[in-house]
């Protein structure tokens, strides 16, 4: 008897996990990409912790041309992802009702990936964890800081 509901239990949790279930402020499963900084894993609306990613129609420049950096933010956060599970820890909720997170592709904190690699920025005003990755992404100028840029809540505010 023990046996068939551990078998139960193990045919399941794929199951389970797949569709985004939330295990002890835990989210686990595919993730489906939102926007640069934001993902849904099954109902659950994810809003990545401490980063702040160029809105979805904003624009930069580059050698004085315009160029949709909040697209390729969302592009560049689809390719992390693209094979990957997410295992999201919850931090708080927003006023948006979407759950904070700091998410994880295997052992990769995703958060700081997109900012090591230029496609948001450290959201100081809720958290220093990522300034360091920051840093390095502006001394090397990748991703958005090879061209100009508006910050993203700036840019936001002025919408």
């Amino acid at each position: 008897m023990k046996v068939d509901r551990l078998f139960a239990a193990l045919v399941a949790l794929p199951l389970l996990v797949g569709s985004g279930v939330a295990l002890a402020d835990e989210i686990v499963g595919k993730a489906r990409i939102i926007d640069g900084d934001t993902i849904e894993v099954g109902s659950q609306k994810i809003r990545l912790f401490g980063i702040d990613a160029p809105e979805g129609k904003q624009l930069c420049k580059l050698d004085g041309k315009s160029w949709n950096c909040g697209q390729e933010a969302t592009w560049a956060l689809a390719y992390i992802l693209a094979e990957h599970w997410v295992t999201c820890k919850q931090r708080d909720i927003d006023r948006y009702k979407r759950i904070v997170a700091v998410c994880f592709a295997g052992e990769h904190d995703i958060n700081e990936i997109m900012v090591r690699k230029g496609w948001a920025l450290a959201y100081r005003q809720y958290s220093k964890d990522y300034v360091p990755a920051e840093d390095a992404a502006r001394m090397d100028r990748v991703g958005i800081w090879r061209g100009e840029f508006q910050k993203p809540w700036e840019w936001r505010r002025t919408k």
